[in-house]
């Protein structure tokens, strides 16, 4: 017999010596399994920190590079202007949104063309059904950060600029 084999047969009587041994005592031993469950608690707590962590870091990238792209490039507030506006956004957006590096850029994209768009909740269920859905999370965010008047409008009220709770 060779050492390779040896060593595998070792090997694999040391693996399920292991597991029979771990299966006996999640079943008989109340401590073990008590240790058990305050391990996975522990775990899905970490993970949903870690989790909340990411959401929290990633709204503050979409509301800064928001804030900085409205500063540089404003949106036209006459009406001959936001037809075609809101085209060239939603071209550029698309475009965009092939390239798995310019997401953010994508959103703000569609996020423009909601702006100048007369009735924002119809072109949101068309956002929901054609762009990916990672870009619509980004584009729901951002209505969350900066709201458009249109939108303001129609849930009743005064456009006012709102600040996510990031604590």
């Amino acid at each position: 017999m060779s050492k390779f084999t040896t060593f595998t047969a070792i090997a694999a009587t040391a693996i399920v010596g292991y597991a029979v041994y771990f299966d006996y005592n999640r079943r008989n031993n109340s401590s073990f399994r008590k240790s058990l469950k305050k391990k996975s608690l522990k775990h899905e707590k970490i993970a949903a920190k870690i989790e909340e962590d990411s959401k929290k870091s990633k709204l503050e990238t979409i509301k800064k590079a928001l804030i900085e792209d409205l500063e540089q490039n404003p949106i036209p507030t006459e009406l001959s202007q936001k037809e075609e506006f809101f085209m060239k956004q939603v071209a550029a957006g698309e475009q965009l949104a092939l390239q798995p590096t310019k997401k953010v850029e994508a959103a703000i994209c569609f996020y423009k063309a909601l702006v100048v768009y007369p009735n924002p909740t119809d072109i949101l269920g068309v956002y929901q059904k054609s762009v990916p859905e990672d870009i619509y999370e980004m584009v729901i965010m951002m209505i969350a950060v900066k709201p458009p008047a249109a939108v303001t409008n129609i849930l009743g009220g005064q456009p006012k600029p709102t600040q996510p709770d990031l604590d």
